[in-house]
C-alpha cells in the first residue's frame, strides 16, 4: 500500500508501508532510525539543552567547572547530549537485534533501553544538525 502523507508540508512524498511493517512497527522504524541517529552524532555541529537527571553524575552541570559566565554553557553541555545519543544509539541498535529478549540481566537491560526510548522521545525535537 502506498500512503500519501497528505497536502502539507509535502503533497508529492509516498511511502510504501508493506503489512509486515507494522506488524512489529518498533523493529521497523529502528532500522530507519539508527543509522540516522549515528549520521547525526557523526556530522551534528551543537547540542541542545538537556537536563542533568538524564544522565549520569558525572556529566551533569553540577559537576562541571566553574563557568566563567553564568549565559556561557557549562564544561559537560556538549558530553551530556553525546552520552544521550549514544543511549539512543545502544537501544535503536539492540532493538534491531532478534536475541536481545535472551539475556540473564533482562529487567536492567529493558529498563535501561525503555529509558533510551523515552528520551528519544523527549528530545524528538532536538534531532537536528
Amino acid at each position: 500500500m502506498k500512503v500519501n502523507i497528505g497536502d502539507y508540508p509535502n503533497p508529492s512524498v509516498e511511502v510504501q508501508i508493506d503489512k509486515q511493517d507494522t506488524w512489529g512497527m518498533d523493529y521497523t522504524l529502528a532500522h530507519v532510525i539508527l543509522p540516522m541517529l549515528i549520521q547525526l552524532k557523526e556530522t551534528k555541529h551543537g547540542s541542545p539543552f538537556t537536563e542533568d537527571s538524564d544522565v549520569p553524575e558525572e556529566l551533569r552541570s553540577t559537576s562541571a567547572e566553574p563557568k566563567e559566565n553564568k549565559w556561557d554553557t557549562d564544561s559537560n553541555f556538549h558530553a551530556r547530549w553525546d552520552w544521550i545519543m549514544d543511549e539512543m544509539i545502544w537501544a535503536f541498535t539492540e532493538k534491531c537485534e532478534d536475541d536481545w529478549l535472551i539475556r540473564d540481566d533482562w529487567e536492567e537491560y529493558q529498563k535501561r533501553m525503555t529509558k533510551a526510548f523515552s528520551m528519544f522521545g523527549k528530545h524528538y525535537e532536538n534531532l537536528w544538525d
